[in-house]
């Protein structure tokens, strides 16, 4: 049996590199509540992302959350159902009522020419997803947005790094959340940031992260604790002076695997845009059955049989999840439904071999 092929693996520094980043650790003994790192991080953070208001946080989902605290929202937030749950949960456990809206067929992101008819006087925001890195249509949900006073938070989860016209992702919108987890391309092991547009929302997570307490050591409001440690941002530190190889390892692979599928008949592979600058995050196919011949599991079983990771992402959609009992039917975001029902994310991460990518395009196109 050939050797097992993840789905991903993380990026990592030396031992030696990140044993000499922590090292000061022992002498401070200030491991978390904003030391050293943490401060450095976000600073180097800031300049890698052309940001500013840049918050770190113990990982992507609090940080979403948090935004959504910090804006105060209530109501409705319209969103997309084709994104991972984190997303959708952050909405819900933060008391407003999802309503999804379609996607793109092309590049799987929020299709804003259908956001509009769903706002109603409860909706309070709009938050799409950069899926898979690719960029949602912004300059269009900003003049909706705008029109009705709404808040746009982007789940930027995925587009570390990416840029848009020469901007980076996480100045669109009024905020972005980012994730930091160990299996992005950039990670702190687990963590994430949230930028906003405003000063005045950073200084508002900055308590609100550390249980809601003021200078004067009164609680001000009922905060949480959503602080990143500093082995955390030491790990962040090492990781982000290799980023621009990880970058161009993955990118390296994403033309393998396009080489080898891009005419494979009834294999959909991701858009490609001119004006977005890609991290190479992820290679997701979409599998047509009536085109290809077999279906999307098919397609995932024999690559496991072939010691081959690969992962239904995303399936299914965050609409289905058993919390809502059947309230959103799949048949009112049917681009979503076609798409969850056919996709599939090949293995993809920094050092990822030719040699390995020819042997599971190899198994996909044998069937």
């Amino acid at each position: 049996m050939d050797e097992k092929v993840l789905v991903t693996r993380s990026s990592m520094p030396s031992f030696e590199e990140y044993a000499e980043e922590i090292k000061p650790l022992w002498e401070t003994r200030w491991i978390t509540n904003s030391g050293v790192k943490h401060r450095e991080l976000e600073k180097e953070l800031c300049r890698y992302l052309n940001a500013e208001n840049l918050n770190l946080c113990v990982n992507g989902h609090q940080a979403l959350e948090a935004i959504i605290e910090v804006f105060g929202l209530k109501g409705e937030a319209v969103t997309t159902p084709f994104t991972f749950t984190s997303t959708t949960n952050s909405i819900v456990r933060k008391g407003l009522k999802p309503v999804f809206c379609d996607i793109r067929e092309d590049d799987f992101t929020i299709d804003a020419d259908k956001i509009e008819p769903l706002i109603t006087e409860k909706t309070s925001a709009i938050i799409p997803v950069h899926v898979y890195g690719n960029i949602c249509q912004y300059e269009k949900i900003q003049k909706i947005a705008d029109k009705y006073g709404l808040k746009v938070i982007y789940d930027a989860a995925h587009a570390f790094g990416v840029t848009v016209d020469g901007m980076g992702a996480g100045s669109l919108g009024d905020a972005s959340m980012f994730s930091f987890h160990a299996t992005k391309v950039f990670h702190t092991i687990e963590g994430g940031c949230a930028i906003f547009k405003e000063r005045k929302y950073y200084d508002r997570l900055n308590q609100y992260k550390n249980f809601g307490l003021g200078e004067d050591g009164e609680i001000d409001f009922a905060g949480s604790n959503v602080k990143m440690n500093e082995f955390a941002a030491a790990m962040g530190l090492c990781n982000l002076r290799h980023i621009e190889q990880s970058v161009a390892s993955r990118k390296r692979a994403v033309l393998r695997y396009r080489e080898n599928l891009e005419n494979v008949n009834g294999i959909k592979l991701n858009a490609v845009r001119e004006n977005v600058k890609s991290n190479y995050a992820y290679f997701p196919i979409v599998v047509d059955p009536e085109k290809f011949g077999k279906t999307r599991d098919e397609v995932f079983e024999a690559l496991a049989k072939n010691n081959i990771g690969a992962r239904k992402y995303f399936y299914p959609l965050t609409s289905q999840n058993k919390e809502f009992c059947g309230a959103y039917p799949a048949s009112q975001t049917p681009v979503a439904d076609k798409i969850a029902r056919g996709v599939l994310c090949l293995p993809l991460y920094e050092g990822l071999s030719n040699e390995t990518i020819d042997r599971i395009c190899g198994v996909i196109k044998s069937l």
